[in-house]
């Protein structure tokens, strides 16, 4: 499976919106994009949900405490503690053009 980073999208909507006529450098777009996970993760950060309508919705729930076992001394008790993390709840649009990808994984496996 292919995995895209952050520079591999800033090219993608950069020639993306060259070809719409956007003059635009992937300076501007490098930018844009950093300051959207910018103000996700200061959101987040304060405890507010982030929602893009049609993409999905960050969260930022509480685990709780627990007690698990640690795998080299499986009779010691290890205590891990409460915390925060972020979910994500995907939207309609995202969850139906994902499922259609189910061939395509397999076809990449093959």
């Amino acid at each position: 499976m292919a995995t895209i980073t952050k520079r591999e999208l800033v090219i993608r909507i950069t020639d993306q919106l060259g070809v719409k006529g956007v003059d635009i450098t992937q300076q501007h777009v490098q930018e844009v994009v950093q300051s959207l996970i910018d103000e996700i993760t200061e959101s987040l950060a304060q405890g507010d949900d982030v929602v893009m309508r049609n993409f999905g919705a960050f969260h930022v729930k509480e685990t709780k405490a627990k007690v698990g076992r640690n795998p080299l001394f499986p009779s010691k008790d290890v205590h891990i503690p409460a915390r925060a993390a972020v979910k994500f709840k995907p939207g309609k649009e995202l969850r139906d053009k994902v499922a259609t990808t189910l061939q395509v994984i397999r076809e990449r496996k093959a």
